[in-house]
């Protein structure tokens, strides 16, 4: 089944903001990433274009050599500018590393390029409401040094790829794959006639994470903070498996269960 692109409409804005932050919201650029990890891979990948580079005076990090190489290497603007200025960019308080770049937006792709590209067998992540920015970033670090196909969220409930996820992601976020769909239900009946196995995450199964064959082709469905998954989508798994708990808390965080089962998958997988 042949999917339409997806189209992404302009962002909201707060009409009963306060002038001043509004102003403020429309002076600052949209698309900054900051910290060394996200810097590097950001200049590393190449695919992904970066107007300029700041770094704040007085850094010192070996690392920041890298960073001005790359950038002189690629034609990029870069300049030592004061610290204070950075909140001209980014909130006070935030840690930048002392290092940030305007970059254009981390773009989504269409669920058939991550569908019709997966190496065999598959290993593809949905996730169903995940709304905690830094739990999506961690997730797509985990996927990626994992070696994940692909990361397909909804169209509603669900982070988007802002520059906390951006952050958070270590850079993953310049290699991974992520896709936007309007319903999970049809994606899954989409995976299942391409024989990829749906399997979901849930408490209440008797089904061990590492009782399930992993080799085989594999979306692994993650659900939201709290909420879990919805009733509907684990319904239409194809198996439901849980990480066994032997404290006092029934559950992990789920960008750490993301973590424990993509890399029980590797290890199968060999």
């Amino acid at each position: 089944m042949k999917r339409r692109p997806i189209e992404h409409g302009p962002a909201e804005r707060r009409p009963n903001a306060p002038r001043q932050i509004r102003e403020r919201d429309e002076r600052r650029p949209q698309n900054v990433i900051y910290g060394l990890l996200p810097v590097l891979e950001a200049l590393r990948a190449e695919h992904r274009r970066v107007d300029r580079v700041l770094i704040a005076e007085g850094s010192r990090e070996n690392r920041l050599s890298e960073i001005i190489d790359l950038c002189r290497g690629r034609g990029i603007r870069w300049d030592h500018v004061p610290r204070d200025s950075f909140s001209k960019y980014v909130d006070r308080g935030v840690n930048t590393q002392g290092v940030l770049a305007f970059t254009s937006s981390a773009d989504y792709v269409d669920v058939d390029t991550i569908l019709d590209g997966a190496k065999e067998p598959a290993l593809i992540v949905v996730l169903d409401g995940v709304e905690d920015p830094r739990n999506f970033g961690a997730i797509l670090r985990s996927a990626e040094c994992a070696g994940v196909d692909g990361v397909i969220i909804p169209e509603r409930r669900s982070v988007g790829l802002n520059d906390t996820v951006a952050k958070t992601s270590a850079g993953a976020i310049d290699h991974m794959k992520v896709a936007k769909v309007g319903n999970l239900n049809r994606l899954i009946e989409d995976l299942k006639e391409r024989n990829i196995w749906v399997v979901g995450t849930s408490v209440d199964t008797d089904v061990s994470y590492n009782d399930w064959d992993w080799t085989r082709p594999t979306a692994v469905i993650l659900g939201g903070e709290g909420s879990g998954l919805h009733r509907l989508v684990a319904e239409n798994c194809d198996m439901l498996v849980k990480i066994p708990m032997y404290g006092k808390i029934n559950s992990l965080n789920v960008s750490v269960a993301a973590g424990v089962l993509l890399f029980e998958a590797r290890r199968q997988r060999g």
